[in-house]
Parts: structure tokens; sequence; C-alpha cells
């Protein structure tokens, strides 16, 4: 069976405060775009994961695809299948890549062997193997709080607007994301933001984590700058990692102007 993990951007992203886990809780919106992975999972007789496309960095054994199918083989006699997957999505990209293929693992597996589980009790499984997994089980925009794990609805319509996605070949790790941020409350609440039209984003719609990413890779802010030039309505960095986005009214080709080891991913919205 195949499936198509996508990716995500944020719409907006909120450090709020330290928890006494050592954690951080945030705000933000989490919105599905078409950019996918390719993952395929067949019977066989020994679990087994495999992939193609973009190096996965780690032993395969730990991969995220595993650790989801384990947190259902502890409940279920699951036969052992491999999984492979073809990685598209770039890694530490603040795409949530790795957490959409564990998701859509959890999804696959419900599927093939008729588990019968509800996209909540999907969610319950997942959400201990990354803050962001959980989403990618529904996978239509939500507005997120806590650790980025706990979702309520929010009415926001896209569909139409055309987006580039632009990864400049830089890892950025979560760490390093983190690192010198300020926790502290909003000026104007996310959801008060998002209620507006898009095209006054650009100066109150706001990614924590970008001033001090932008700081240590330059050439992320000229990106920015570069997609609001060619017209874009609202440019930011998505998560916590270094792709930048644009949102536009129409479509609009930007390759030529990106050096060629930039990877990019355009089209329409959906949702």
């Amino acid at each position: 069976m195949l499936s198509f993990p996508n990716a995500k951007i944020n719409l907006g992203l909120h450090i709020t405060e330290k928890r006494p886990d050592g954690y951080h809780n945030l705000e933000s919106c989490f919105y599905s775009v078409g950019w996918t992975d390719v993952l395929e999972i067949i019977e066989s007789d020994k679990l087994t994961f495999t992939s193609s496309g973009i190096s996965i960095p780690g032993n395969p054994d730990s991969n995220l695809c595993i650790k989801a199918y384990n947190a259902l083989k502890k409940d279920f006699n699951l036969p052992p299948i491999h999984i492979h997957l073809h990685k598209v999505i770039p890694i530490g990209a603040g795409l949530g890549g790795g957490s959409a293929d564990a998701a859509f693992t959890i999804k696959l597996l419900n599927e093939k062997f008729d588990m019968k589980l509800s996209p909540s009790q999907m969610e319950d499984y997942i959400r201990p193997i990354g803050s962001d997994c959980a989403f990618f089980i529904q996978n239509y925009p939500r507005y997120c709080y806590d650790k980025g794990d706990q979702f309520e609805e929010i009415s926001i319509f896209l569909k139409g607007y055309y987006i580039v996605l632009v990864y400049p070949a830089i890892h950025v790790s979560t760490g390093e994301a983190y690192a010198g941020i300020k926790p502290q409350k909003p000026f104007m609440p996310l959801k008060q933001v998002l209620a507006q039209p898009v095209s006054t984003w650009k100066d109150r719609l706001v990614n924590d984590f970008e001033s001090g990413v932008f700081a240590r890779y330059p050439v992320l802010a000229t990106v920015k700058q570069t997609l609001y030039d060619k017209g874009a309505l609202y440019a930011a960095m998505s998560g916590s990692g270094s792709t930048v986005f644009g949102i536009f009214e129409k479509e609009v080709s930007v390759k030529e102007i990106f050096p060629s080891e930039y990877l990019i991913w355009s089209g329409f919205l959906q949702q």
C-alpha cells in the first residue's frame, strides 16, 4: 500500500513560556501543503525499514516510521512488515516531514490491517513520538498550543492562493532555533491576526524563531525579501527550520532567481 505524507507550514509561531518539564509552550497554526514523501508498506518475514531519495541520518531501526509501528504493535497483533520511504521533503526544514511519515505509517497500518482506530485514537498513539505528529492524522488547518501537540479547529481558508516554498540547503536543528529564545506572550493573539485578510499579515503574523535563525543564516532573510520583491502577500520561515515560504495571489515562477542547489516546491493551496 502506498501513501504520500505531506509537509506543513506554520502560519505564525509564538514561544509563550518555558515549561517545568524543560519543553516550551507555543502557539501556531499548522497548515498542510502538497510537498510529499512516498511511503510504502508490505507484509514481510521480518520488520525492516529502507529508504531512498534524500539521505536520512541515524539508525534505520530508530526511524520514526518504525517507532510508529512499534507503538501499535504493543496493543495489536501486527505481522512483520517492510517499510520503504522515498524521502522528498527536506530534513531540518521546518516542514514536519518526519512527523508526517510517522503519522502516515499509523494511518496506513490502520487501513491495511482494518484496525478500526478512530482519528483521536490514532492521535493518541502517535503523539508521544513527536509534538507535531498528531496534526498529520486529520491533516487540516489547526490552531496548536501547549507543546504544539494540542489542537483546536480554526477557521482559515486559503484555497486558491499560490504558495512557493524555498529550502536553501541549510539544516537548522531545533536546538539551534531555540538558542536565545525568550518566551513571551504575543502583542496580538495569533487567532486575531489570522482572522484578518492575508494582505494584512506582513507586519503582524510573526515566527518568533526568525530573528535568531536569520541572524545566524542571513541568506534566509534574503530569501524572504526576494519572495516579497516577487509579489508575495506574505512570507515567513516555517517552524524552527530553514524553509521560507511565500503566499501569492496568483501563480509565479521563482526558480530562475534562486541558486540551483535550492529545493523549491510550489503549487495552489487546497484548503
